[in-house]
């Protein structure tokens, strides 16, 4: 009976929890509607997902940080997302939590290839390396940021890696070179060495065929 008893209690005590989390969220999201006027904003996952206007970030951002209901302390991330067929190219993610109200959010903005956003490092210090990254990556551009520069990939890199325009083999690959004893970059190259061998080539055909070809013919 100690045992159901304990259960009961255990079950009662998650519900009741869903409950004042759902309660939480709802009381979020109203003030989030009512304050930041967003394109969107609905529930996925028990996680709260905004879209709002490019030229809203900061403000919006500090609202969700400072408003005593949202308290939004803590930018976990910052991620792009390419989409090379839409007018607005780039999907701009950032990732919020919540420690007071154990809540997550993202919130989403969508630019074109030659927009530029601002940086939110006003906002969120961390934002700084963040940036840097999707600066990286995809060659979204951050107004006011403080250094904005490559982050991941090298100084004379070309390109933008995660664009899915990006070619596969990369532009340069990068190597030691014994005789100059450093690094060099090269152009790349698709060695086709591999091609030209005996027994299992497709576009060649095997050297013995070709004789016998050749004898058949002649």
């Amino acid at each position: 009976m100690e045992f159901y008893s304990s259960k009961r209690k255990f079950v009662e005590k998650a519900i009741s929890l869903d409950k004042i989390m759902s309660n939480s969220i709802d009381i979020v999201v109203e003030t989030i509607n009512k304050k930041i006027n967003p394109i969107e904003t609905k529930i996925v996952n028990n996680q709260i997902e905004i879209i709002i206007e490019a030229d809203q970030l900061v403000p919006s951002f500090q609202f969700l940080k400072d408003n005593s209901k949202c308290q939004f302390r803590q930018l976990t991330d910052i991620a792009g997302v390419d989409y090379p067929d839409r007018e607005n190219r780039f999907e701009v993610v950032y990732h919020l939590l919540s420690f007071k109200n154990n809540l997550r959010a993202r919130v989403k903005i969508f630019i074109d290839e030659n927009s530029t956003i601002d940086s939110l490092t006003s906002v969120f210090p961390c934002a700084n390396w963040f940036e840097r990254e999707a600066f990286d990556m995809y060659g979204i551009q951050f107004n006011d940021h403080p250094d904005l520069r490559r982050i991941l990939t090298d100084y004379g890199f070309e390109g933008h890696p995660l664009r899915k325009d990006f070619p596969l083999t990369g532009n340069v690959e990068v190597r030691y070179n014994e005789i100059e004893k450093k690094i060099v970059y090269e152009p790349v190259k698709l060695q086709q060495d591999y091609r030209h061998f005996d027994i299992q080539s497709p576009w060649e055909g095997t050297t013995y065929k070709q004789e016998e070809e050749k004898d058949n013919n002649g």
